[in-house]
């Protein structure tokens, strides 16, 4: 499965891919089979079958949890938006598992891998990523051995071409032919939860206008796109504001329409999402709640009056934050 921290617990890697000019795609061998020692003078045995699992996918105390979501809301929460975001200090220095040492990239530039993706749910769920953050298994996170960390990556399927958006902020896996270890609901979008683990290619993906971006886009012939410049970005951020905070509120409090910010099933990660948009965005405070129900805490801000004005309350929380809301009417 997975490795916490910055030293772990499993064996051999990732293979770190170079990147100048055409990204390369490094392949990774799958799981060898096991080998089994026959002794002197003895029939040859059969190798064992794999080791149990319940539910199919999954092993041991590990596993969705007992609130996951159902397919339509789990449908509806949006992939990681990449956003400009300084690497940890700590976290992407040379590090050693199990007699293998691993140099992390320190730079937003192409990389393109393939291999298989195994996934970590309730077993790692509330215990702390490589970087200090709380590991929620129904965001849409990743670990990854040697890619910086936070850094976002498009994860492909490559059996069904299904693809989703993460954000790296943890390390590992360190088993064998495994590349990149998601979330429970990364993994379930892409529909491999059952199964375990997938083929997948994983690729870097940047902020728009970023420097990455400005080299992938040259590495694949793609054009560049130039950034807003940021007094032209804050004079937009600014008409904004003044249209929210001149209108009118809904005769209701629960009517309008509402941002869905994250469900969660622990109330303390709601709450810490709550805490980072009121102080990262206090012109939307006075919005911003966590309703819950039963064992589900759902982030939503609102109510707002119409459609337009939750539309660019969504985009300011995605230039600002890095956030996707889901627009939601009532």
């Amino acid at each position: 499965m997975h490795i916490r921290g910055l030293l772990a617990l499993l064996s051999a890697a990732a293979v770190l891919a170079g990147c100048a000019g055409a990204p390369p795609v490094t392949e990774v061998e799958p799981d060898p089979a096991p080998v089994v020692r026959t002794p002197p003078g003895e029939a040859a045995k059969p190798a064992p079958p794999p080791a149990a699992r319940r539910g199919g996918g999954y092993y041991l105390d590990d596993g969705p949890g007992d609130n996951a979501p159902d397919a339509a809301t789990l449908a509806a929460i949006p992939d990681a938006v990449p956003r400009d975001e300084p690497l940890h200090r700590f976290a992407n220095r040379p590090y050693s598992a199990l007699g293998m040492r691993f140099v992390p990239m320190t730079e937003a530039k192409p990389f393109r891998q393939r291999g298989r993706a195994s996934w970590y749910g309730r077993k790692f769920h509330g215990q702390k990523t490589s970087i200090g953050e709380v590991y929620d298994m129904y965001a849409m996170t990743a670990a990854h051995a040697t890619l910086p960390i936070p850094s976002y990556a498009r994860v492909t399927h490559l059996a069904s071409g299904r693809s989703v958006v993460v954000r790296v902020n943890d390390r590992g896996p360190f088993k064998p032919g495994r590349v990149i270890d998601l979330s429970w609901t990364a993994a379930a979008k892409l529909g491999y939860v059952n199964d375990g683990s997938a083929e997948v290619e994983v690729e870097a993906v940047f902020a728009e206008g970023s420097p990455g971006d400005l080299l992938a886009r040259r590495a694949a012939g793609r054009p560049e796109v130039q950034r807003t410049p940021p007094v032209e970005r804050a004079a937009a951020d600014a008409d904004v504001i003044a249209a929210l905070s001149a209108e009118a509120a809904p005769a209701a409090a629960d009517t309008g329409h509402w941002l869905q910010l994250g469900a969660f099933a622990g109330l303390d990660n709601a709450q810490a999402l709550s805490r980072r948009v009121v102080d990262g965005l206090a012109e939307l405070a006075d919005r911003v709640r966590v309703n819950s129900d039963g064992s589900r805490h759902r982030v939503q801000a609102g109510p707002f009056a119409s459609r337009e004005a939750a539309e660019s309350a969504a985009r300011l929380l995605r230039d600002r934050l890095g956030l996707d809301a889901l627009l939601i009417a009532r």
